[in-house]
């Protein structure tokens, strides 16, 4: 008989709910507690999962259900605290990016992982993601030096707008959204960042003193790449241009062609992730100097919803649990991209580029 894991969900937002609903849809986990200091959230969530126990404190709710696995769907500047204490009680921890908000606890919660023989997995939705994988791929075919170009700007209001309030308590936009994309150009290249360099402004008299709601960075690699990587949020930002997913190389280029649907609002979760094909160019000319191929469209659209990402993520953190799923090159990522778009900020205070290797 297969073990079933007793799991506790902390945090019940969007995230939180998604992963939740996953779990509870899997035989192999069992959801016994859902935690968060809003009691409507975590009311709402436990009815959804039919009656299980709800919790304000999350160390109350380790004392009292005792899980082997802990999921951590909260506000980025907790999860280095709560992700520790499910650790030193021997809880496996699947917890949302960014795994920390600096590099030395992220490092210290991997060292910790380690040390106990628990599994720690960080929430790269993108890793799961067919179509990205495959964005991957092709980008990997154009040859030496790659330019990568990607956005992800988002027009929030209402309660979206103060959810992204509220990250920006700890993290910009560019460093909790942006620790996706520089994960996803370092798997492009397979080469070491070396030097970033960023900008940005503060368009709201709304956030901490010193936060940027919108910035943009530049990353250099060993083997000569570049990429940019943009991210604004807030009821101020255009709906145009909000979506860009591109890779250049001598060989062409590949490009995500996002969701055609132009009614989906770029603060939508579901949009973030969506894409409705892969644009293939090749720079083959020939004997005339014109292409001498077709641009290739690779349909995407039989791709997983956000849920269905979920779902995927919660049997990678099976996979590493049971031992089938080797983390060693996923903790790595998770604190190397954590590490360049919190260089990212230090530019922008800076006002330099930041030297990786240093």
């Amino acid at each position: 008989m297969q073990t079933v894991l007793k799991t506790l969900v902390i945090g019940c937002g969007n995230m939180g709910a998604s992963h939740a609903t996953a779990y509870h849809n899997s035989p192999r986990f069992e959801v016994v507690g859902v935690v968060s200091r809003g009691p409507a959230s975590r009311a709402a969530l436990s009815a959804k999962l039919g009656g299980v126990a709800e919790f304000a404190d999350y160390v109350e709710a380790l004392d009292k259900t005792t899980p082997d696995a802990v999921c951590v769907a909260t506000y980025p500047d907790t999860h280095a605290a709560i992700t520790m204490e499910a650790l030193k009680r021997g809880c496996h921890v699947f917890v949302e990016k960014p795994l920390a908000t600096t590099v030395t606890e992220a490092e210290k919660l991997v060292a910790t992982a380690q040390e106990a023989g628990r599994k720690l997995v960080v929430g790269y939705i993108l890793q799961q993601h067919p179509a990205w994988n495959l964005f991957v791929s092709r980008a990997r075919l154009l040859g030496k030096p790659l330019v990568m170009r990607m956005n992800l700007n988002q027009q929030s209001s209402g309660p979206e707008w103060e959810s992204h309030k509220n990250i920006m308590q700890s993290l910009s936009p560019i460093a909790d959204c942006g620790v996706h994309y520089v994960e996803v150009m370092c798997r492009m290249t397979g080469s070491k960042p070396v030097r970033v360099h960023a900008i940005g402004a503060r368009l709201s008299e709304e956030l901490p003193a010193g936060m940027m709601n919108y910035g943009q960075l530049q990353i250099v690699f060993a083997d000569g790449s570049v990429g940019w990587y943009e991210a604004g949020w807030g009821p101020m930002m255009s709906e145009t241009a909000s979506f860009v997913k591109d890779a250049v190389g001598p060989g062409g280029s590949v490009t995500i062609v996002g969701h055609e649907d132009q009614q989906v609002r770029s603060a939508d979760i579901e949009s973030h992730t969506k894409t409705s094909a892969l644009r293939v160019h090749s720079s083959e000319r020939g004997a005339d100097g014109r292409f001498s191929k077709p641009d290739e469209i690779i349909s995407t659209t039989s791709e997983p919803g956000h849920q269905e990402l979920c779902d995927l993520e919660r049997d990678f953190f099976l996979g590493a649990i049971s031992g089938e799923e080797n983390l060693d090159g996923h903790l790595e990522s998770a604190v190397e991209s954590l590490r360049v778009v919190l260089a990212a900020e230090q530019s922008i205070k800076e006002k330099r580029a930041i030297d990786l290797r240093a």
